[in-house]
């Protein structure tokens, strides 16, 4: 078979969907992923590549949408609203995607599209060719909603073609938090992406080791704006901390005190393995990674999916939530040592081990695939 994968060029929605593509290709399938620019999110996964689109990256193309500066930050919006403004701006941003990945999925006779659930092309494309499709979640959030919410705003282009919307074939719940509720369960597998791993990471610490990471947007957009106050307090905890913040300005922190360290970029995989837990924005992949790795977790949500993944994990008991002035010694503290915190964490590890790997539900893309 030929499985077409898609999504947003953007890490978070891109990188979910890479273990589900590595177990069909290990079985014999064809894959191809099919994005914007930057391609090489992708390519440095070791898959073949075409690029859709404008030659515009996604950022290039969000910033013309938003008419200027990309603001990440919403402390004043309802889930809500959230939604309705990223459905809105996926939808124009992956207009351009269109025409590319119609002539992709054809002239390369793709059997089946696995896609992000803010790719605005994959389902049209999809129900102008009748080619089943399948919506690979990467978070709480449920992905069939998302596809006709971005759908609407892409109603025209349905229109011209004669279709009166998306049909959806099925849905990947991606870990044990929330989802669709007649989604197909599948365990979370990180792919953080490649990365030097210093040796020292392979030992364990001589003393409790918490990671602090902002994702692979919010840094860039925001800068560590968020974690001033964490490092702050961080001082007085017997502790090391281990910021993870790409190559962010650091100069917000002011002089690190000597138990917080700035890193290169490491796969945070890598990093969890021997962490006592994770501090951070509340990213989808970044929470769902700490979670595969049974840590407890603090979140400090921003924007985004940040809240709602926030609800999602702090009412199974394995996580925290901060706004990110109020982080202080006090909860540090808790967070590394509490025990409650740590057998709840412990639990959603094994709720997510306990689900089909992706290996396993190459059966069910198999049948779903037959289905055109």
């Amino acid at each position: 078979m030929r499985i077409l994968f898609t999504g947003p060029a953007a890490a978070g929605h891109l990188y979910p969907m890479v273990p589900t593509a590595q177990a069909l290709r290990a079985v014999g399938h064809e894959v191809l992923f099919a994005i914007g620019q930057p391609v090489d999110l992708i390519r440095s996964a070791g898959f073949p590549v075409v690029e859709i689109g404008d030659g515009r990256s996604l950022r290039e193309i969000v910033e013309e949408r938003l008419g200027g500066k990309v603001e990440y930050v919403n402390q004043d919006k309802t889930h809500e609203e959230i939604f309705d403004m990223a459905a809105a701006m996926f939808a124009f941003a992956t207009r351009p995607d269109v025409d590319g990945l119609l002539a992709v999925a054809t002239h390369w006779g793709a059997d089946l599209i696995v896609h992000d659930s803010f790719q605005s092309a994959a389902p049209l494309v999809a129900a102008q060719l009748k080619i089943p499709s399948v919506v690979q979640n990467f978070g709480a959030s449920p992905g069939g909603p998302m596809v006709a919410q971005v759908a609407s705003h892409v109603s025209d282009l349905y229109e011209e073609r004669g279709l009166t919307g998306p049909d959806t074939t099925a849905v990947l719940n991606l870990g044990p938090l929330g989802g669709d509720p007649d989604g197909l369960a599948l365990r979370y597998v990180p792919y953080n992406g490649g990365g030097i791993v210093p040796a020292e990471f392979l030992r364990k610490p001589d003393r409790p080791r918490a990671v602090v990471t902002l994702g692979t947007v919010l840094a860039e957009l925001d800068g560590v704006r968020a974690v001033v106050r964490l490092v702050e307090a961080a001082a007085e905890v017997d502790a090391d901390f281990l910021l993870a913040v790409g190559g962010a300005d650091l100069a917000p922190l002011g002089t690190l005190p000597a138990n917080v360290r700035a890193l290169p970029w490491v796969p945070l995989n890598e990093l969890l393995s021997r962490a006592d837990t994770l501090i951070h924005h509340g990213g989808s992949g970044t929470m769902l990674t700490a979670l595969q790795a049974g840590l407890p977790q603090l979140l400090l949500p921003q924007g985004a999916d940040h809240f709602l993944n926030a609800d999602a994990i702090t009412a199974t008991g394995a996580a925290l939530r901060s706004a990110s002035d109020a982080v202080d010694t006090e909860l540090l503290t808790r967070l590394l040592g509490d025990a409650e915190l740590r057998d709840a964490a412990r639990r959603l590890q094994a709720e997510n081990a306990a689900r089909p790997t992706p290996a396993a539900l190459v059966p069910a893309l198999e049948d779903l695939a037959t289905r055109r």
